[in-house]
């Protein structure tokens, strides 16, 4: 029945999920759980290595690490100072920081829309420094050899009339970056993740897939050079509020006398609607500089 009512997640560990309820073991997918019982925060790595298990998930190969901290919704800096120590060592692996770099960041999404906007916030708190080494050089920044960083807020077709990819087709073209971080926000499958869970995937983005509205995709082949994407999920399906809320009370009904009955309630206008916390535009602030902090101590060390 789940599948009648399909998922909206852009979360692989939610999708790893759909099938540990079924106990299925799922071929060409590696599974990582660790959780920091200091810092209160829960890394699945979820690594798809196979086109069998991409086809599966239904997402790219490639490696996604997903970092749950419930505690991101309250205005603690000292635990999102932490949150944004754990983000920096993970950017540091799945980027390759290891030697000198060029970066640019974009940030994805509608600044005028709140849940929406964390890519655009992000990129506002960001230590950029690619004018000044071009300037002054790289002793201008720093001793020693510094990350090169650029960004850009695409903002969105309505406003631009342009796609995301042709801005930043352009951009990387011109300024050849050795990597493009993506910054979005995502749809969650589970109201528990909203606003409190961050994803890290070398896969790149597909913008705007969360709310259906798709847009070319972000990502090495289209882009030329490797994409790395941070989101967090802002907003959860409608439909999917109902869909569990009335599962639950409709548990002794048989399968066939359930689908019928949801198949009544949950309209198709339900489909077209999102939901998001009512403190989403405080939370989203927090979130930004929790995101670009964690980029900035990442990028400030080579």
């Amino acid at each position: 029945m789940i599948s009648k009512y399909r998922v909206r997640t852009d979360l692989a560990v939610e999708s790893k999920e759909k099938f540990e309820k079924d106990n299925v073991e799922i071929e060409g997918v590696v599974i990582r759980e660790r959780y920091d019982r200091e810092k209160e925060i829960k890394t699945t790595t979820v690594i798809i290595e196979t086109d069998r298990g991409a086809k599966i998930m239904e997402k790219p190969k490639g490696v996604y690490i997903t970092m749950e901290a419930p505690n991101l919704t309250v205005p603690d800096e000292d635990y999102h100072r932490e949150v944004s120590k754990e983000l920096a060592h993970h950017l540091r692996k799945v980027m390759g920081l290891k030697k000198e770099k060029s970066v640019l960041i974009a940030g994805l999404g509608n600044r005028d829309i709140t849940p929406d906007a964390l890519g655009p916030e992000v990129v506002r708190n960001l230590d950029i420094n690619r004018h000044i080494v071009k300037e002054y050089g790289a002793a201008a920044v720093g001793e020693g050899s510094v990350h090169i960083v650029s960004s850009i807020i695409p903002g969105v077709m309505a406003q631009t009339g342009m796609e995301t990819l042709e801005i930043l087709q352009g951009i990387v073209r011109e300024t050849k970056p050795d990597i493009v971080v993506a910054i979005d926000a995502l749809a969650a499958r589970s109201t528990k993740r909203l606003n409190c869970t961050i994803q890290i995937t070398d896969t790149g983005i597909n913008p705007g897939s969360g709310v259906l509205n798709h847009r070319n995709g972000l990502n090495q082949e289209t882009l030329g050079v490797p994409v790395v994407a941070i989101g967090v999920p802002t907003v959860v399906d409608a439909a999917t509020i109902v869909h569990d809320a009335m599962e639950h009370l409709l548990e002794t009904l048989e399968e066939a006398e359930m689908e019928e009955f949801l198949s009544e309630l949950i309209t198709p206008q339900l489909h077209s609607m999102f939901v998001t916390p009512k403190d989403v535009d405080e939370t989203v602030k927090n979130l930004s500089y929790t995101i670009s902090e964690g980029l900035n101590i990442a990028l400030n060390e080579v």
